[in-house]
C-alpha cells in the first residue's frame, strides 16, 4: 500500500487552499493591504520632519513599526477567520474529515507568512520610493531580518489562533479581535516613537511582542543612527530574541489550552 502524505505535505496543500480563499474574498484583501500602505502614507507625508542627529527622518521610523504591522497581521486575520469558521461549522466538518488537524494549522501558518511577507514587499517599495529609506547592504542585517520576522509571524499567528476561542460570535470577532490590535501599534512604537511614550505604556507594550518586532526591524532598517531613538541606546537584539521566543512558546500552549474546535451552541 502507497504511504499517505505527511502532514507538512497535506499543510502545504492546504496553504494553497487557504491562500485562494483569501484572495477571493476581496473586502479582507482590500483592507488587510490598504491599511498599513495607507497608514505609511498618511503619517510619512504629515510627519516627514528630519530626526536631529540621525540623518534619518520620521517616516523612515514608520515605515520599520508598520513593517512589524503587517509580520503581526495573522493575529488579527487568524483570529477573526478562524472565529467566523467555527462559528459557521466550518471546523467542526473539518475535524471529521480524514486530514490530520496539524494540516490545517500548517496551511495557516504558510498562508499568514505568504500574506505577511507581500505586504513587507509592498512597504519596502513604497518606503524606498516615495520616502528615501534604503535598504541594507548587510547580510547580517538581512539574516535580522529573516529570524525577526519568521518569530514574530509565528508568534502573533499563534496568539491570533489562541484569541479566536474570545468572540462569542462571528459578529462579533471583528470588534473583539481589531481593538487590542489597533491599541498595541500606538502603544509599541509604531505610530508615536517609543521614547515619546509614558513609561507605563511602554512597560504594558513591553509584554507583547510587537514592541519587539518593531525594535527589530528598526535596526535593520534604520541601523546605528536608528538606535539613539531607543529608550535603551540600543536595540537590544538579545532580549528581542527571546521575547519572541517566549511568545512563540507561550503563543503554542495558550492555543493548546484555549483552542475548540466546535462553537460554545454545539457544546
Amino acid at each position: 500500500m502507497a504511504r499517505p502524505p505527511s502532514a507538512v505535505r497535506l499543510g502545504l496543500s492546504r496553504a494553497v487552499i487557504e491562500t485562494r480563499m483569501f484572495f477571493r474574498e476581496r473586502d479582507a484583501v482590500i483592507f488587510t493591504f490598504a491599511f498599513p500602505i495607507i497608514m505609511l502614507v498618511l503619517f510619512g507625508s504629515i510627519f516627514g520632519d528630519d530626526l536631529e542627529g540621525t540623518g534619518l527622518n520620521v517616516s523612515q521610523v514608520y515605515v520599520a513599526g508598520l513593517i512589524g504591522v503587517a509580520a503581526m497581521t495573522g493575529f488579527q486575520n487568524l483570529g477573526i477567520s478562524i472565529a467566523v469558521e467555527r462559528d459557521d461549522g466550518a471546523l467542526k466538518r473539518l475535524a471529521g474529515t480524514p486530514l490530520p488537524r496539524t494540516a490545517y494549522f500548517v496551511g495557516k501558518a504558510f498562508n499568514t507568512l505568504f500574506v505577511s511577507f507581500c505586504q513587507v514587499v509592498l512597504l519596502l517599495a513604497i518606503g524606498t520610493a516615495l520616502f528615501g529609506l534604503e535598504l541594507p547592504s548587510e547580510s547580517s542585517r538581512w539574516a535580522t531580518f529573516a529570524w525577526v520576522f519568521v518569530l514574530g509571524v509565528l508568534s502573533s499567528s499563534l496568539l491570533g489562533v489562541a484569541i479566536s476561542s474570545l468572540p462569542r460570535s462571528a459578529k462579533s470577532a471583528a470588534a473583539v479581535i481589531a481593538m487590542p490590535f489597533v491599541v498595541l501599534q500606538f502603544i509599541s512604537g509604531v505610530f508615536i516613537p517609543i521614547a515619546m511614550l509614558p513609561s507605563w505604556l511602554v512597560n504594558i507594550s513591553s509584554v507583547f511582542p510587537l514592541k519587539w518586532m518593531c525594535q527589530g526591524f528598526r535596526s535593520v532598517f534604520l541601523g546605528d543612527a536608528g538606535a539613539t531613538l531607543e529608550l535603551a541606546k540600543s536595540y537590544e537584539l538579545d532580549r528581542v530574541a527571546l521575547i519572541l521566543g517566549a511568545w512563540v512558546i507561550g503563543g503554542l500552549v495558550l492555543c493548546l489550552m484555549t483552542f475548540r474546535w466546535k462553537s460554545r451552541r454545539d457544546g
